[in-house]
């Protein structure tokens, strides 16, 4: 278990990468500041952990959502993630060290050949932190198409963005939508 100083520095560390990246490559990453500690338990406090048995994330960046995730996933669960950011992907590699978790540094237009080649069957939750506003439509609509084929009857695809432009596609392929505004984060996230 990482002591606190440990804890602290690793997310400075991981905020200082996290705007690198950013000012590298802005449209890709979307923020240049890293998801709050606050955010990710607003969002994903309410998960049914014990029915969890796949989860995939898409977009981790430096891993703050990927982190919370495994505390509260099952042993006996799996964690894929989707980082096309080939720097952020290996950031990951070096940090987090679970046998839960699986990294593939491609983006998530990928991930329902990849789950499908992989056996790992339907996911009870997909969670994307990708900047949809700053990607091209068709890739937007692939994404969030394929996650619903990708969920199970009851699943859920929780999606954290600065903008709005991903409701359409929501509503076009989930019979439920909902959204609400968290105030903790900067920029606030919808």
């Amino acid at each position: 278990m990482a002591s606190r100083s440990t804890t602290v520095y690793q997310g400075l560390s991981d905020r200082i990468r996290f705007l690198t990246q950013f000012l590298k490559s802005p449209f890709a990453v979307g923020s240049p500041i890293a998801t709050a500690s606050r955010t990710v338990s607003a969002l994903l406090g309410d998960l049914e952990w014990s029915r969890v048995r796949l989860f995939v994330e898409y977009g981790p960046g430096t891993g703050e959502f990927t982190r919370y995730i495994l505390e509260h996933l099952p042993q006996d669960a799996q964690l894929v993630v989707f980082e096309s950011d080939g720097a952020l992907a290996d950031h990951l590699r070096e940090t987090i060290h679970d046998k839960r978790l699986t990294i593939h540094a491609v983006s998530a237009t990928n991930a329902r050949k990849i789950l499908g080649q992989e056996g790992m069957g339907q996911a009870d939750c997909i969670l994307s932190g990708i900047p949809f506003s700053s990607i091209p439509l068709p890739k937007r609509a692939r994404i969030v198409a394929d996650a619903a084929t990708l969920l199970r009857r009851q699943g859920q695809f929780l999606a954290y963005q600065v903008r709005r432009v991903i409701a359409r596609h929501l509503r076009a392929h989930f019979q439920t939508v909902t959204r609400r505004r968290i105030w903790l984060n900067l920029p606030p996230y919808h």
